[in-house]
């Protein structure tokens, strides 16, 4: 779409054109030609002095997040109320995206608020928000050169915008650098990434190299953890030529009992479950993988840029972030947010201008300086404000560079469901040191989700256990 103003300023209207003004005279001639062919009966009538002004539309914002990042949203929005008179913002902030959520779901809709990409088929289908991409194409969103495309159609459905692309964060592989130096490992001879061109990629083997090197008993350290989750083991599914789903537009089913699945399974489970490597049970219930990663002991964990500024503050702590690694090709998932519009707004044009404002450059930059997002906003995403040189992690741009290879899941409105009735299986996936027959395991996956993503076709007898 063709971009009709300079993001950041309230548009001019059709009638006008910005940078041009009338000379005096011109102005004064205007006026008196006006004043010439009015009459009597058809002369503007004057305004009371008693007459009341037009209070300004009261419009909300609800977001999400930690105190450090509100702060930043609340500026956003109070630097939109120092600007325009006609409305007025106020924040409704929840501390997490379930928080923000539930209040939607329960009727508590703000005018402008931000979603998961997982919530996307929610609150459509519940008819709370409206499309986004005409109102604001009239506003001048650059469409074509400001944001990624995998970005507007991870938000996209019924060949509509539904909500605006905020942040696009993929997952990557946090590693500390004190367990796992790469440079001594190659002077060592083993198999490790050289990045000193720039070029951050590295094998399912090297990564495998890499959890071994960082675990080393004598200091109770182990190499790596996945989460026995649909999120965490995606990218290796994806990676190894696998599909999660056995439809990528209408799922009926997951596809974990697909050959190319299984085969992708069969070359990453081995290290993911291996009890040498990874955290054990016992581990687990003293504290969470993120905990241990922090205390120095665990080599190598999945996050998205949300944990950038906790991990900071932890005194002592060394890391920096690869891309996920690759079995056959790069693969990997992504933590997606959007800005969507009310359906039931309190006016769509004032809520409109203020989601051109929240998505503007300098807004996004503000957010962004935080520490915690990932910008869609391609400008901010390849600058300073977002890479942070001098701070950690020194790789930011593996965050940038790993989007090309986010694979976008189907929409679903009960994501939250299917990763329930899965869990259990999903944890005997990852933590059952050998599995004696992987196809039975991954047939009950299989048959467990469509009780989910179709009940109809699920029954009793389609399950694997018979239960």
């Amino acid at each position: 779409m063709r971009a009709r103003g300079t993001q950041g300023e309230r548009p001019a209207t059709r009638h006008t054109r910005p940078g041009r003004r009338l000379l005096p005279w011109a102005a004064l001639l205007a006026l008196s030609l006006t004043l010439a062919g009015c009459t009597s009966d058809d002369a503007p009538t004057p305004t009371p002095s008693g007459s009341p002004v037009a209070k300004p539309t009261k419009l909300s914002f609800g977001v999400y997040g930690p105190d450090d990042e509100i702060t930043a949203f609340q500026s956003v929005a109070d630097n939109y109320n120092s600007l325009h008179d006609e409305s007025k913002v106020s924040l409704e902030s929840f501390p997490d995206h379930d928080g923000l959520l539930k209040a939607v779901e329960s009727g508590d809709v703000p005018d402008v608020f931000m979603v998961s990409r997982r919530d996307l088929a929610v609150v459509q289908e519940a008819g709370l928000i409206q499309p986004v991409d005409e109102l604001l194409d009239e506003r001048g969103v650059d469409f074509g050169d400001g944001y990624a495309r995998d970005a507007l159609e991870a938000f996209s459905a019924d060949n509509r915008l539904q909500c605006m692309p905020y942040g696009l964060s993929p997952m990557v592989i946090y590693y500390n650098k004190g367990l796992l130096d790469f440079d001594k490992m190659r002077a060592r001879g083993l198999d490790a990434p050289d990045n000193t061109d720039g070029d951050f990629r590295w094998s399912f083997e090297q990564f495998e190299v890499a959890a071994k090197v960082a675990t080393r008993p004598r200091k109770g350290t182990r190499g790596v953890y996945v989460d026995p989750t649909l999120r965490g083991l995606a990218p290796f599914i994806y990676s190894g030529s696998g599909q999660l789903f056995d439809d990528e537009e209408q799922p009926t089913s997951l596809a974990f009992s697909d050959e190319d699945t299984q085969t992708a399974l069969e070359t990453a489970l081995p290290l993911l479950r291996d009890p040498t490597l990874t955290l054990t049970e016992k581990q687990l219930a003293k504290a969470s993988p993120l905990e241990w990663f922090e205390r120095g002991k665990l080599g190598m964990i999945e996050g998205f840029r949300s944990l950038v500024p906790e991990l900071r503050q932890v005194q002592g702590l060394e890391f920096d972030v690869m891309p996920m690694p690759i079995l056959d090709s790069s693969a990997t998932v992504g933590d997606i947010s959007g800005l969507c519009l009310s359906a039931d707004a309190a006016s769509t044009p004032e809520a409109a201008d203020f989601l051109f404002h929240a998505v503007s450059t300098p807004s996004v930059q503000k957010v962004t300086r935080t520490g915690y997002l990932a910008p869609a906003n391609l400008e901010v995403a390849l600058s300073d404000d977002f890479r942070q040189p001098g701070r950690l992690p020194d790789q930011a741009t593996v965050f940038t560079t790993s989007v090309r290879s986010m694979v976008i899941p189907p929409l679903l409105d009960n994501w939250s469901e299917l990763e329930a009735a899965v869990a259990p299986t999903l944890e005997e996936l990852l933590t059952i040191p050998v599995i004696d027959d992987l196809t039975a395991l991954t047939e009950e996956i299989d048959a467990e989700s469509r009780t989910v993503l179709d009940p109809e076709s699920a029954s009793p007898s389609a399950s694997p256990s018979g239960e």
